[in-house]
């Protein structure tokens, strides 16, 4: 599929008021609320369109497989540092679109932080070019980054680019034995100290913590913090990053981002606690009102991620807007996608 069919089949929509589902591998249909419209098949958009390694900065077409992309990059001893899930042979653009950040977002950031440029066909068919190939090429608003995370409902990412970080030289995994309190407290001291810590896994009262760096630094973090050497931890983080793992089973997964100093809160299902404790997974069957509230309350917010699609589009994925924010998404919506023709209520019913 070339940029031009794909800029034909949104103007056509547009012209005709017919709401369009975006879709490449489809593997995060279960995430957001309604799926709705005519599918735009944009798993034909494809290929690596620009890589320079010593830039540290790759460029590709939505339906390019992210496993591509990681291969590329590993054969220059290169990553995509905030580690996006694959799933079900997940693309560039809708790891983008989805905005979801893997177990090294604790040490690297989340997937915005790399977005350094987007091709954008907006809601009109109009082909949108933003931000660059490198970090210092913004003027006004970054709108690149915005849409990380909109879900396809601002455009269609007809092209990304992204910064690359070298992978780490050494990597060792410790494990401890700990209760939900312990390693959050455990968790916010090593946080606030030089430590190489790339990712951190709380479950069923034992603590994973991953140390990635120069060799030197890893060694000295081991030698501090103790703990036991875990075997297998590639495979281990693999199943993390993947959702594979038993902590994330479940009809009714909830996903809250909390201060990561929150003490365990009075919420029956906790799973497993990642990013340092800011991140915690709740399989529970409380009602959705119990459960956003209790992580208002905290100062954070509960992301309905896993859940039935009739739920989800009850309850809506995310925590409702307040009128203020709701009336910016509105006008952003209005700006990119005059017509809502684009994802219409997956990510707020609202629009």
């Amino acid at each position: 599929m070339q940029l031009d069919e794909i800029v034909a089949a949104v103007r056509a929509a547009h012209e005709s008021h017919s709401p369009l589902r975006l879709r490449a591998a489809g593997s995060k249909d279960f995430y957001g609320g309604l799926l709705a419209g005519e599918v735009l098949d944009l798993s034909g958009h494809w290929g690596i369109v620009a890589y320079e390694p010593t830039e540290l900065y790759v460029t590709a077409k939505c339906g390019t497989p992210l496993s591509e992309i990681e291969a590329e990059l590993a054969e220059e001893g290169q990553m995509l540092a905030f580690e996006p899930p694959h799933f079900a042979g997940a693309t560039l653009g809708g790891a983008i679109a989805a905005g979801l950040s893997g177990p090294r977002r604790q040490q690297a950031g989340a997937v915005r932080d790399f977005v350094l440029g987007i091709k954008l066909v907006d809601g009109t068919g109009q082909v949108l070019d933003f931000g660059g190939q490198v970090m210092k090429n913004v003027a006004g608003y970054d709108v690149s980054r915005f849409i990380a995370g909109s879900l396809g409902t601002l455009g269609v990412i007809a092209e990304a680019t992204l910064k690359v970080l070298p992978r780490p030289v050494a990597e060792t995994t410790l494990e401890f034995a700990c209760d939900e309190a312990e390693a959050v407290r455990r968790l916010n001291e090593w946080g606030g100290q030089p430590l190489p810590v790339s990712a951190s896994f709380w479950f069923e009262g034992r603590l994973w913590l991953r140390l990635s760096g120069a060799e030197a630094a890893v060694a000295a973090a081991c030698r501090k913090l103790g703990g036991k050497v875990s075997p297998g931890a590639a495979a281990w983080w693999q199943a993390v990053r993947e959702q594979t793992h038993a902590a994330y089973a479940g009809p009714t997964l909830w996903r809250l981002a909390l201060p990561s100093t929150t003490p365990p809160l009075a919420l029956d299902g906790l799973r497993a606690i990642e990013w340092g404790g800011g991140l915690r997974w709740y399989v529970t069957e409380a009602e959705p009102a119990v459960v956003r509230a209790a992580a208002t309350a905290a100062g954070g917010h509960a992301v309905l991620y896993r859940a039935p699609e009739s739920l989800r589009c009850l309850e809506g994925a995310f925590a409702p807007l307040s009128p203020a924010l709701l009336a910016l998404h509105r006008r952003l919506k209005k700006a990119f996608d005059p017509r809502g023709i684009l994802n219409p209520g997956r990510l707020y019913a609202e629009f």
